[in-house]
C-alpha cells in the first residue's frame, strides 16, 4: 500500500499545488513531499485531515494506495479484473467540481 503516492496522485489530479495541501493540513511541505516521496508514513491523523482538505472518503485514499502486491497470490486473478474498474469509479469521485476550497484561477480542467 502507498498511501504516499496515493495522496500525491489525487493532489496532483486536482491541481493543487504541494505548499498548498501542507498549509491547509498544517503541516510542513517538507513533511508532505517526504510523505508523497514515501520516505515517511503518514499518522491516520494526517490522513484523516488530508481528506477532509481535499473532501474526499478516506477510502479513496486506501483504493487508490492498493497494490498488487498487498493481495495474496490466490486473489491476484481477482484483483487484476476487479481493481481498474474499481480504481476508475475512484478517481471519478474525486474531481475538481466539488472542491470549494481552491481559487477558480487554480483549477485545472480536464482535456475535454
Amino acid at each position: 500500500m502507498n498511501i504516499g503516492l496515493a495522496i500525491k496522485s489525487i493532489r496532483k489530479k486536482l491541481g493543487i499545488p504541494q505548499h498548498e495541501l501542507a498549509e491547509k493540513c498544517l503541516i510542513s511541505q517538507s513533511a508532505l513531499s517526504l510523505i508523497e516521496n514515501g520516505v515517511k508514513t503518514p499518522s491516520q491523523k494526517t490522513i484523516a485531515k488530508v481528506c477532509q482538505v481535499l473532501e474526499i472518503p478516506e477510502a479513496i485514499i486506501y483504493l487508490v494506495a492498493m497494490q498488487e502486491t498487498d493481495v495474496s497470490e490466490s486473489k491476484r486473478g481477482v484483483y487484476k479484473l476487479v481493481y481498474p474498474s474499481l480504481m476508475s469509479l475512484a478517481l471519478q469521485i474525486v474531481n475538481t467540481e466539488h472542491l470549494n476550497l481552491l481559487e477558480p484561477k487554480m483549477l485545472v480542467k480536464e482535456p475535454a
